[in-house]
């Protein structure tokens, strides 16, 4: 059975460099023969502004945001897709506002039991993959930081490409040994 990938793209320009790094890495993907969706999520319509803290969802016996808004079909997939990636450029060291939307409306998909000391959740052994460039060579690490501790308390398997100096938006369309890398990065993450 093919592999379920769910790409999640913050960039609010659809020819930039994350665009671009999307493009290359579902290449990838798709020649090892994984089905990619991808979702750009600047152009996701929203009620809220990322999570209201409602904590609605903590009382609901599914895995499902309570806001009802087009973010909420997209968590319903992370929850039952193989390979979960999360793309996009680096503002002010940390990931666009609006991939962090969707991200921290991921709340929606743990369960916890603050009394009994536990959590579960669906994402729990699924890959968890950060695709990011910057301007220069600084502040992918802190982007990074968050994810990888995301997955880390959540189980599961995490991966990054990062890339430093990728230049202005959509520059990275003319280096080669960046495309290179990332088509065999997304057939990897298959």
């Amino acid at each position: 059975m093919a592999k379920k990938i769910l790409i999640l793209s913050g960039s609010p320009k659809k020819k930039g460099n994350t665009a671009i790094l999307v493009n290359w890495f579902t290449e990838g993907a798709r020649s090892k023969g994984a089905d990619v969706e991808i979702v750009q999520t600047a152009f996701l319509k929203y009620k809220s502004f990322g999570c209201t803290s409602c904590r609605a969802c903590q009382k609901s016996e599914k895995y499902e945001c309570a806001i009802n808004d087009e973010a909420r079909p997209i968590l319903a997939k992370i929850a039952k897709v193989d390979v979960i990636v999360m793309a996009t450029p680096l503002y002010f060291y940390g990931p666009s506002a609006q991939l962090k939307l969707v991200f921290d409306r991921m709340f929606s998909l743990y369960k916890w039991d603050n009394e009994a000391d536990t959590m579960k959740t669906p994402l729990k052994g699924k890959t968890f993959v950060l695709i990011a460039s910057a301007y220069e060579d600084m502040g992918l690490d802190a982007l990074e930081k968050p994810f990888r501790l995301t997955a880390e308390y959540t189980g599961m398997k995490f991966q990054s490409l990062l890339i430093p100096n990728a230049g202005e938006s959509g520059n990275i369309k003319d280096k080669t040994a960046i495309k290179k890398k990332t088509i065999t990065f997304g057939k990897q993450m298959v």
